[in-house]
């Protein structure tokens, strides 16, 4: 019974009803199998059961009725139940609307679990942050916290706002952020996203963006805006229902009337089209199509994907061309040194402390990644004079030795003569007396398991993957060869990139769609054209993230497969319940209409269809060893 006491009070009440209501139907039952003599008995724990489990849908059908719109699922059981009370058929009536009250007990207990699934990714955001200000710690709203402000965050709490850790180490679940399960270390200097729970030491970090630009709030919209986006699959049972249920109800009401005036037989036609009613509510259907998609949504959020709504989730279902943006898509968008070629005379080590040190005061990722490479720490007296030349490289004075390290067009402007570099990177030449001392390839690079990631994509039926990116022709090219992407569209300013997408889309088929995936601000109205715009981590562009349909929060490349996976499925339940539902329906009413099924068949036909569709639509939920 863990069951039961998760449920809201309201479900509690509900079930009680109906237990109460089940225990009066089985007395009714008993007297009539016991004294069927005494059958005018049996009418008072009929009544009672039909009161108690009927209350609900009659108020229900009354509000519809003085509203206007009354055609809807509680009115046909209530005019089902009630004629069939009428003719003397206590057990059915009573049966109709008790099945129907279990059927709505369970619907809400399975809308209940998939909204928790969902509501454990809105529990990301703290109500409280320790702000220090004047030496004092202050507990304060977030929303209160000024960017560049220290907010401390101890073990255990979550962390309240986006910030670089200024003091302290740590490790921190992101999981309720990126589905990862194993914490990340995080040190000095390092970016801490909110939502995050700080797992080990008391940090204090720098806040960098205001409460309603932070990655948790932006999640947060996100999975708000998701449940009011319908897919068409939704909007065509939408309106379907409002046909159907006019439709139905005609067709009972002529089933009463027509066959009687000649064949005579008034109770029996008028029971046959009670139990047709009963039959075809649309009920079913009208549920169990959206809590397929809620249920998709709910399990691709567990695993850090976040789809903003069911429209969006049926476009990826249908995903026939992707195409990637390189740096910080399929690249981490951080450069490493990956080849040093030193001249003759010059050894590996001196090359690159030499470059190390000219590049020590700059933030430039390649210079950055010079130092990384060199991984000794640098004496600032060891560097004299230092002059920039802004996209060429530095002259610096190292040891007493005057060098320049930068770029070719540098070597060329002071006229040396240096061999080329690889073309696959970025390359840095050290110079010294008009001599070249060798260069450094720095190269962006590839994320881990991108190839797999994107064999994958093609095994689930992917037909072309693109790269589009505005850097070098060699360089995107050497990228591709390792990745294995024959389409490859480099030297691409944003028009280009609208451009590029466009002629990509034209090769798509007719119920295909193009999905583009991006991270950065260039990207945006890529995403926003493209069929379905996927943008790349929790750390990304706000204007990538804004215009993106899903935003992958774990910056992994295989979770564009999770959330094809998950999408495919979604929509295979969904046709899987529309298409039983609508079989067994169609076949039970036929049968209710020629006399060979009676109301129990019926109530089969709503309530069992109704419970074996919405088990199957919570199959969407679990996304157990999806890879």
């Amino acid at each position: 019974m863990a069951f039961w006491n998760q449920w809201p009070d309201s479900m509690k009440r509900r079930g009680r009803v109906v237990l109460l209501s089940a225990l009066l139907y089985l007395l009714g039952l008993l007297v009539l199998w016991l004294a069927p003599a005494f059958r005018p008995a049996a009418l008072v724990p009929f009544l009672l059961a039909y009161a108690a489990v009927g209350r609900g849908p009659f108020r229900q059908a009354w509000n519809g009725i003085r509203s206007g719109e009354f055609l809807d699922e509680n009115f046909l059981m209530v005019i089902a139940s009630g004629g069939a009370f009428f003719l003397g058929e206590w057990p059915e009536a009573v049966a109709v609307m008790l099945f129907y009250q279990v059927g709505e007990l369970f619907e809400d207990h399975a809308v209940d679990k998939s909204r928790s699934t969902i509501a454990a990714l809105m529990d990301i955001r703290p109500d409280t942050a320790w702000v220090l200000r004047s030496g004092e710690e202050r507990s304060v709203s977030p929303d209160e916290v000024s960017v560049g402000e220290l907010i401390r965050v101890k073990p255990g709490e979550r962390v309240p706002l986006d910030g670089i850790l200024r003091r302290g180490a740590t490790s921190v679940d992101t999981r309720a952020l990126t589905g990862e399960p194993l914490p990340a270390e995080l040190a000095e200097g390092d970016a801490v996203i909110s939502g995050c729970v700080n797992l080990t030491g008391t940090i204090d970090m720098e806040v960098t963006k205001a409460f309603g630009e932070s990655t948790a709030t932006r999640i947060l919209s996100l999975v708000e805006e998701a449940s009011g986006r319908k897919s068409r699959v939704e909007h065509f049972i939408t309106r379907f229902a409002r046909w159907y249920t006019p439709a139905v109800v005609g067709s009972a009401v002529l089933l009463a009337v027509i066959p009687p005036l000649f064949l005579g037989n008034w109770s029996t036609w008028l029971y046959r089209a009670l139990s047709f009613l009963v039959c075809s509510c649309p009920c079913a259907l009208v549920l169990s199509v959206p809590l397929s998609f809620f249920g998709g949504l709910g399990g691709a959020g567990k695993l850090g994907i976040l789809v903003k709504g069911g429209n969006y989730l049926e476009a990826l279902s249908r995903t026939e061309i992707l195409a990637l943006d390189k740096t910080g898509t399929l690249t981490r968008g951080s450069f490493a040194v990956s080849c040093v070629e030193p001249a003759e005379g010059v050894s590996r080590e001196e090359l690159l402390e030499l470059a190390a040190c000219a590049e020590r005061d700059s933030s430039h990722p390649i210079a950055r990644s010079l130092r990384e490479a060199w991984g000794k720490p640098i004496d600032p007296a060891r560097i004299g004079t230092v002059e920039e030349f802004s996209g060429y490289g530095v002259r610096a004075t190292v040891d007493g030795r005057t060098i320049h390290a930068g770029s070719l067009a540098l070597m060329e402007r002071l006229k040396v003569s240096c061999p080329p570099a690889g073309a696959n990177g970025t390359a840095v030449y050290v110079e010294e007396g008009g001599v070249c001392l060798g260069s450094i390839l720095v190269e962006d690079e590839i994320k881990p398991r991108a190839r797999e990631a994107l064999t994958r994509l093609r095994s689930l039926g992917v037909k072309s993957v693109a790269m589009l990116t505005g850097d070098r022709r060699a360089a995107a090219e050497a990228v591709a060869e390792r990745l294995g992407i024959d389409d490859v569209h480099s030297q691409l300013l944003p028009t280009d990139k609208m451009d590029a997408v466009e002629k990509l889309m034209s090769r798509r088929s007719a119920q295909g769609t193009l999905a583009y995936v991006g991270d950065g601000m260039n990207d945006a109205p890529v995403l926003a054209r493209a069929d379905v715009g996927i943008a790349m981590g929790a750390m990304g562009s706000d204007a990538a993230i804004e215009a993106a349909d899903v935003v992958i929060m774990n910056d992994d490349l295989e979770s564009i497969a999770d959330a094809i996976l998950i999408a495919r499925r979604t929509m295979r339940i969904v046709r899987q319940n529309i298409a039983f539902i609508l079989a067994v329906k169609l076949g039970v009413l036929m049968l209710v209409a020629v006399g060979l099924a009676n109301m129990w068949a019926a109530v089969f036909a709503d309530v069992g269809v109704s419970v074996l569709s919405i088990l199957n639509a919570m199959r969407a939920l679990n996304v157990k060893d999806m890879r």
